[in-house]
């Protein structure tokens, strides 16, 4: 059975929303405050809780900076302007550089003796707690995106989570540097406003990974209108940063009646680097919901809900091939654009002789990817042939349940594939540890392929 996660954002998105929704979810809360206590980043502690909202129970999960001077034990404020409509302003860097964070809180007054401020409709027997971080925060730091990454890189986790980490942030610089016209490496982010931003980014890559994710669909972007104050003015709804995002990155944005922002440009980072397909399949079935609760109090429920799907699409698959005919490209020049297809995510790529007009020999270069990399395959086809012009059209595929495992034989150790359908398994050896034990041994490729398949039948087909 194929997992979806589906992010429902009807009232927009945030990295706090989105951190909560997960965790009620069904992600771990241990986990979490692990991987975040491995960055050594200073100056913040965690609110777990729940609230509600319009009579629904969300999980609400907040990043509270702690300003410097201030110790455990006191109360103390996060201090927000507030516009005409009661929206918090976004803090600024020093540097001219909008820090959103997030655009769902709103003066609220956090202390530090577990009593919470969290407006109309959250009951007194929810259990709110807290997670701190050790040292002092140092407010007057700047961060760039270098820095970012060096503490990303800290990060005690897999390779993958720091990497969708790195894109995340990678997207708001971005979006910022435009907003700004700035290049990406003068873009700067004050340390106040980009601890939440850090934890937030970093804790949905976490528990994204938790929850063993791997196919995301996100519904598009409920959005508010107007303006909002903010330390250098006026600036309208979507904040450039967010508009250049969902421009950038093909996030489809759905303007509401609700004055005031409902997409930060950290929840639309989020959304455009966690998505993999474009939608969701004709049938699922809902394995659990989880719902992230926002700080404003509307008239519809200002929550970001999770859905777990599970669907038989593993098995009855949707691909798209792109077709082209050349027949002035060289060799290298396959052979290169072939590499570049695999590198951006293609699913497979070959090359057919043909001949066309005037009997001329030629190839048609065909690729398989999935509809959300159609124009970024074409592009490459465009780039690195001498084709004007590309074929697509839909295919289906019936694909084997399949996973990863790694045998023992007198060669070493050895991965394989485990695939399976109605209670049959099959053993299949990866082609890199075959070559790889062929080169250290000295063996023939045959009769490692054979003695790694027949350790992985004995150890898997007779369980």
């Amino acid at each position: 059975m194929g997992k979806i996660l589906y992010l429902e954002c009807n009232s927009g998105i945030s990295g706090d929303m989105t951190v909560g929704a997960l965790l009620d979810l069904g992600a771990d809360r241990e986990v979490l405050e692990r991987a975040l206590g491995s960055l050594g980043v200073e100056g913040y502690h965690l609110h777990f809780g729940r609230a509600v909202k319009c009579g629904l129970d969300a999980y609400d999960f907040d990043v509270h900076l702690e300003e410097e001077g201030h110790e455990h034990g006191h109360d103390h404020t996060h201090e927000h302007e507030e516009t005409e409509h009661g929206e918090a302003c976004h803090r600024h860097s020093e540097v001219h550089v909008e820090n959103h964070g997030h655009g769902h809180e709103c003066g609220e007054s956090h202390g530090h003796d577990h009593e919470h401020e969290h407006g109309e409709g959250h009951g007194h027997d929810h259990e709110h707690t807290h997670s701190h971080s050790h040292g002092h925060s140092h407010s007057h730091i700047h961060r760039n995106l270098s820095d970012i990454y060096r503490i990303i890189e800290r990060l005690d986790s897999k390779e993958e989570v720091k990497e969708l980490a790195r894109n995340m942030f990678l997207i708001v610089a971005e979006a910022e540097a435009k907003a700004h016209g700035l290049p990406i490496d003068e873009v700067h982010f004050h340390e106040v406003g980009a601890i939440d931003s850090i934890v937030d980014i970093i804790s949905v890559a976490v528990c994204l990974d938790n929850l063993g994710v791997k196919d995301v669909v996100v519904s598009p972007l409920a959005e508010g209108h107007g303006q909002i104050r903010c330390q250098h003015g006026v600036i309208p709804v979507p904040v450039p940063a967010t508009a250049n995002i969902a421009a950038a990155h093909g996030l489809a944005l759905r303007l509401t009646d609700q004055e005031g922002e409902m997409v930060t440009p950290t929840g639309a980072a989020i959304a455009a680097a966690v998505r993999t397909r474009e939608k969701l399949p004709a049938a699922c079935r809902i394995v659990k919901t989880g719902m992230g609760a926002g700080k404003k109090d509307f008239d519809h429920a200002n929550v970001l809900r999770a859905m777990l799907l599970e669907t038989n699409e593993e098995e009855n698959d949707q691909a798209w091939v792109l077709e082209t005919n050349v027949d002035d490209c060289s060799g290298e020049m396959l052979g290169f654009v072939m590499e570049e297809l695999f590198a951006a995510g293609a699913l497979d790529v070959w090359n057919t002789p043909i001949y066309m007009k005037k009997n001329r020999p030629a190839y048609l270069l065909s690729t398989l990817c999935m509809e959300n990399d159609i124009e970024k395959m074409e592009d490459l086809i465009f780039v690195h042939t001498t084709t004007i012009g590309v074929r697509r059209y839909p295919v289906s595929r019936t694909i084997l349940e399949r996973r990863k495992a790694e045998v023992e034989t007198r060669f070493g150790n050895a991965s394989v594939k485990i695939c399976t359908r109605n209670e049959k398994t099959f053993c299949y050896p990866e082609y890199e540890s075959v070559r790889a034990i062929c080169r250290e041994t000295g063996a023939d490729f045959q009769s490692v392929y054979c003695e790694i398949r027949k350790a992985a039948e004995d150890l898997f087909c007779r369980q």
